[in-house]
Protein backbone atom coordinates (compact mmCIF):
# COMPACT_ATOMS: atom_id res chain seq x y z
CA UNK A 1 0.00 0.00 0.00
CA UNK A 2 2.90 2.31 1.14
CA UNK A 3 4.48 1.70 -2.53
CA UNK A 4 1.00 2.14 -4.34
CA UNK A 5 0.50 5.69 -2.62
CA UNK A 6 4.40 7.09 -3.40
CA UNK A 7 3.82 6.16 -6.78
CA UNK A 8 0.11 7.81 -7.01
CA UNK A 9 1.93 10.89 -5.19
CA UNK A 10 4.85 11.06 -7.77
CA UNK A 11 2.17 10.71 -10.53
CA UNK A 12 -0.23 13.75 -9.20
CA UNK A 13 2.85 15.83 -8.54
CA UNK A 14 3.70 15.11 -11.94
CA UNK A 15 0.42 15.72 -13.53
CA UNK A 16 -0.17 19.18 -11.24
CA UNK A 17 3.41 20.50 -12.19
CA UNK A 18 2.85 19.67 -15.69
CA UNK A 19 -0.54 21.76 -15.27
CA UNK A 20 1.17 24.68 -13.80
CA UNK A 21 3.62 24.86 -16.84
CA UNK A 22 1.20 24.80 -19.33
CA UNK A 23 -0.54 27.46 -17.80
CA UNK A 24 2.80 29.80 -17.12
CA UNK A 25 3.11 28.65 -20.86
CA UNK A 26 0.43 30.27 -22.29
CA UNK A 27 0.30 33.37 -20.14
CA UNK A 28 4.00 34.40 -21.18
CA UNK A 29 4.61 37.44 -23.51
CA UNK A 30 6.10 36.99 -26.91
CA UNK A 31 9.39 38.90 -25.62
CA UNK A 32 10.11 37.02 -22.72
CA UNK A 33 10.15 33.95 -25.76
CA UNK A 34 12.38 35.84 -27.47
CA UNK A 35 14.64 36.23 -24.66
CA UNK A 36 14.53 32.40 -23.82
CA UNK A 37 15.23 31.72 -27.50
CA UNK A 38 18.51 34.01 -27.51
CA UNK A 39 19.81 32.74 -24.36
CA UNK A 40 18.94 28.99 -25.22
CA UNK A 41 21.07 29.68 -28.70
CA UNK A 42 23.95 31.53 -27.08
CA UNK A 43 24.22 28.31 -24.80
CA UNK A 44 23.81 26.08 -26.78
CA UNK A 45 27.42 25.92 -28.28
CA UNK A 46 28.64 25.45 -24.61
CA UNK A 47 26.90 22.33 -23.93
CA UNK A 48 28.48 20.46 -27.19
CA UNK A 49 31.59 19.25 -27.85
CA UNK A 50 32.92 16.88 -30.17
CA UNK A 51 34.21 13.55 -29.27
CA UNK A 52 37.60 14.06 -28.63
CA UNK A 53 37.10 17.61 -27.02
CA UNK A 54 34.84 15.99 -24.41
CA UNK A 55 37.40 12.94 -24.12
CA UNK A 56 39.84 15.10 -23.02
CA UNK A 57 37.84 16.51 -20.85
CA UNK A 58 37.13 13.81 -18.95
CA UNK A 59 40.39 12.19 -19.06
CA UNK A 60 41.42 15.45 -17.40
CA UNK A 61 38.96 15.34 -14.86
CA UNK A 62 40.38 11.63 -14.07
CA UNK A 63 43.19 12.97 -13.19
CA UNK A 64 46.70 12.56 -14.61
CA UNK A 65 47.79 9.98 -12.17
CA UNK A 66 45.83 6.95 -12.61
CA UNK A 67 44.30 7.64 -16.04
CA UNK A 68 48.04 8.18 -17.19
CA UNK A 69 48.78 4.23 -16.09
CA UNK A 70 45.09 2.85 -18.12
CA UNK A 71 46.29 5.17 -21.17
CA UNK A 72 49.41 3.08 -20.90
CA UNK A 73 47.99 -0.19 -20.59
CA UNK A 74 45.92 0.65 -23.58
CA UNK A 75 48.92 2.22 -25.86
CA UNK A 76 51.30 -0.98 -25.04
CA UNK A 77 48.16 -3.67 -25.41
CA UNK A 78 47.34 -1.89 -28.87
CA UNK A 79 50.77 -2.29 -30.03
CA UNK A 80 51.07 -5.82 -28.91
CA UNK A 81 47.84 -6.60 -30.35
CA UNK A 82 48.41 -4.73 -33.89
CA UNK A 83 52.10 -6.47 -34.18
CA UNK A 84 50.48 -9.95 -33.39
CA UNK A 85 47.60 -9.36 -35.67
CA UNK A 86 51.00 -8.32 -38.56
CA UNK A 87 52.26 -11.85 -37.59
CA UNK A 88 49.67 -13.90 -38.03
CA UNK A 89 48.02 -12.69 -41.12
CA UNK A 90 51.68 -12.65 -42.53
CA UNK A 91 52.00 -16.66 -41.22
CA UNK A 92 48.79 -17.28 -43.00
CA UNK A 93 49.35 -19.80 -45.50
CA UNK A 94 46.99 -21.57 -48.98
CA UNK A 95 47.73 -24.88 -47.36
CA UNK A 96 45.70 -26.83 -50.07
CA UNK A 97 47.93 -24.76 -52.57
CA UNK A 98 51.11 -25.54 -51.14
CA UNK A 99 50.46 -29.12 -50.10
CA UNK A 100 49.79 -29.79 -54.33
CA UNK A 101 52.94 -27.84 -54.89
CA UNK A 102 55.21 -30.23 -52.67
CA UNK A 103 53.20 -33.42 -53.76
CA UNK A 104 53.79 -31.94 -57.66
CA UNK A 105 57.73 -31.37 -56.46
CA UNK A 106 58.28 -35.00 -54.76
CA UNK A 107 56.78 -36.85 -57.92
CA UNK A 108 58.73 -34.91 -60.35
CA UNK A 109 61.96 -33.73 -58.67
CA UNK A 110 62.19 -35.84 -54.93
CA UNK A 111 62.63 -34.13 -52.11
CA UNK A 112 65.29 -31.71 -52.72
CA UNK A 113 62.73 -30.06 -55.43
CA UNK A 114 59.93 -30.49 -52.50
CA UNK A 115 62.46 -28.56 -49.96
CA UNK A 116 62.82 -26.33 -52.45
CA UNK A 117 59.30 -25.66 -52.34
CA UNK A 118 59.07 -25.39 -48.88
CA UNK A 119 61.84 -22.80 -48.55
CA UNK A 120 60.24 -20.39 -50.91
CA UNK A 121 56.94 -20.55 -49.08
CA UNK A 122 57.06 -18.62 -45.78
CA UNK A 123 54.84 -19.26 -42.85
CA UNK A 124 54.87 -21.78 -40.10
CA UNK A 125 53.03 -24.73 -42.14
CA UNK A 126 55.99 -24.43 -44.99
CA UNK A 127 59.21 -24.51 -42.16
CA UNK A 128 56.97 -27.77 -40.74
CA UNK A 129 56.89 -29.29 -44.00
CA UNK A 130 60.87 -28.41 -44.80
CA UNK A 131 61.52 -30.13 -41.79
CA UNK A 132 59.90 -33.30 -42.06
CA UNK A 133 61.25 -33.15 -45.47
CA UNK A 134 64.80 -32.47 -44.43
CA UNK A 135 64.65 -36.13 -41.83
CA UNK A 136 63.05 -38.01 -44.72
CA UNK A 137 66.76 -39.71 -45.22
CA UNK A 138 66.76 -40.83 -41.39
CA UNK A 139 63.10 -42.79 -41.64
CA UNK A 140 59.69 -41.98 -41.25
CA UNK A 141 59.61 -41.97 -37.80
CA UNK A 142 62.12 -39.61 -37.57
CA UNK A 143 60.34 -37.28 -39.72
CA UNK A 144 57.63 -37.43 -37.49
CA UNK A 145 59.66 -36.79 -34.74
CA UNK A 146 60.83 -33.36 -36.60
CA UNK A 147 57.17 -32.39 -37.73
CA UNK A 148 55.99 -32.91 -33.77
CA UNK A 149 59.12 -30.89 -32.40
CA UNK A 150 59.33 -27.95 -34.95
CA UNK A 151 55.39 -28.08 -34.69
CA UNK A 152 55.75 -27.18 -30.83
CA UNK A 153 58.69 -24.69 -31.52
CA UNK A 154 55.94 -22.62 -34.24
CA UNK A 155 53.10 -23.02 -31.59
CA UNK A 156 55.09 -20.89 -29.31
CA UNK A 157 56.14 -18.04 -32.11
CA UNK A 158 52.43 -17.80 -33.06
CA UNK A 159 51.57 -17.01 -28.92
CA UNK A 160 54.44 -14.92 -27.69
CA UNK A 161 53.81 -11.72 -26.46
CA UNK A 162 49.55 -12.66 -26.47
CA UNK A 163 49.93 -13.22 -21.94
CA UNK A 164 51.04 -9.63 -22.27
CA UNK A 165 47.65 -8.58 -23.91
CA UNK A 166 45.76 -10.62 -20.80
CA UNK A 167 47.70 -8.81 -18.51
CA UNK A 168 46.56 -5.57 -19.41
CA UNK A 169 42.73 -6.58 -19.41
CA UNK A 170 43.09 -7.52 -16.22
CA UNK A 171 45.23 -4.55 -15.06
CA UNK A 172 43.12 -1.85 -16.46
CA UNK A 173 39.79 -2.13 -14.75
CA UNK A 174 41.83 -2.63 -11.72
CA UNK A 175 43.75 0.36 -12.00
CA UNK A 176 40.37 2.03 -12.37
CA UNK A 177 39.10 0.32 -8.95
CA UNK A 178 41.66 1.44 -7.41
CA UNK A 179 41.17 5.02 -8.71
CA UNK A 180 37.43 4.64 -7.56
CA UNK A 181 38.39 3.77 -4.14
CA UNK A 182 41.02 6.13 -3.52
CA UNK A 183 38.46 9.09 -5.02
CA UNK A 184 35.51 7.50 -2.34
CA UNK A 185 38.69 7.61 0.31
CA UNK A 186 39.13 11.62 -0.46
CA UNK A 187 35.63 12.42 -0.63
CA UNK A 188 35.33 10.85 2.70
CA UNK A 189 38.06 12.85 3.95
CA UNK A 190 36.81 16.31 3.08
CA UNK A 191 33.58 15.39 4.87
CA UNK A 192 35.28 14.02 7.58
CA UNK A 193 37.49 17.72 7.51
CA UNK A 194 34.19 19.63 7.05
CA UNK A 195 31.64 17.74 9.50
CA UNK A 196 29.16 18.56 7.74
CA UNK A 197 27.21 16.12 4.22
CA UNK A 198 27.51 18.54 1.16
CA UNK A 199 26.95 17.16 -2.29
CA UNK A 200 29.95 19.80 -3.33
CA UNK A 201 32.79 18.50 -1.16
CA UNK A 202 31.84 14.26 -2.35
CA UNK A 203 31.26 15.72 -5.93
CA UNK A 204 34.48 15.82 -7.57
CA UNK A 205 36.17 12.77 -5.66
CA UNK A 206 33.05 10.33 -6.59
CA UNK A 207 33.42 12.04 -10.18
CA UNK A 208 37.24 10.96 -10.14
CA UNK A 209 36.53 7.64 -8.96
CA UNK A 210 33.44 6.85 -11.22
CA UNK A 211 36.11 8.36 -14.45
CA UNK A 212 38.74 5.81 -13.40
CA UNK A 213 36.53 3.23 -13.10
CA UNK A 214 34.84 3.78 -16.85
CA UNK A 215 37.94 4.39 -18.58
CA UNK A 216 39.68 0.94 -17.28
CA UNK A 217 36.37 -0.63 -18.25
CA UNK A 218 36.99 1.16 -22.00
CA UNK A 219 40.40 -0.05 -22.22
CA UNK A 220 39.63 -3.79 -20.98
CA UNK A 221 36.96 -4.07 -23.76
CA UNK A 222 38.58 -2.68 -26.42
CA UNK A 223 41.63 -5.30 -25.57
CA UNK A 224 39.40 -8.15 -24.91
CA UNK A 225 38.01 -7.65 -28.69
CA UNK A 226 41.87 -8.08 -30.04
CA UNK A 227 42.60 -10.28 -27.72
CA UNK A 228 39.70 -12.63 -28.73
CA UNK A 229 40.70 -12.28 -32.65
CA UNK A 230 44.75 -12.90 -32.28
CA UNK A 231 43.44 -16.20 -30.10
CA UNK A 232 40.84 -17.31 -33.01
CA UNK A 233 43.50 -16.62 -35.87
CA UNK A 234 46.14 -18.23 -33.74
CA UNK A 235 43.42 -21.81 -33.53
CA UNK A 236 43.25 -21.46 -36.97
CA UNK A 237 46.70 -21.60 -37.76
CA UNK A 238 47.36 -24.43 -35.31
CA UNK A 239 44.73 -26.41 -37.11
CA UNK A 240 46.17 -26.09 -40.88
CA UNK A 241 49.64 -26.80 -39.21
CA UNK A 242 47.90 -30.31 -37.72
CA UNK A 243 45.71 -31.02 -40.44
CA UNK A 244 49.42 -29.97 -42.85
CA UNK A 245 51.06 -32.82 -40.84
CA UNK A 246 49.11 -35.47 -41.19
CA UNK A 247 49.16 -34.82 -45.08
CA UNK A 248 52.74 -34.56 -45.21
CA UNK A 249 52.97 -37.87 -43.49
CA UNK A 250 50.69 -39.47 -46.13
CA UNK A 251 52.84 -38.11 -49.08
CA UNK A 252 55.98 -39.41 -47.59
CA UNK A 253 54.56 -42.76 -47.02
CA UNK A 254 53.42 -42.65 -51.07
CA UNK A 255 56.84 -41.18 -51.70
CA UNK A 256 58.94 -44.41 -50.30
CA UNK A 257 56.39 -46.90 -51.67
Amino acid sequence: MKRLFSILAITGMMVFGTANATTIASTTTTTTVATITQDDTAAAPAETLGFHQELKKRFIEGGPGFMGIVLLCLILGLAIAIERIIFLNLSTTNTKKLTQEVEDALASGGVEAAKEVCRNTKGPVASIYYQGLDRTDEGLEAAEKAVVAYGGVQMGQLEKNVSWISLFIALAPMLGFMGTVIGMIQAFDKIEAAGDMQPSLVAGGIKVALLTTVFGLVVAIILQIFYNYIIAKIDSIVNNMEDASITLMDLLIRHKK
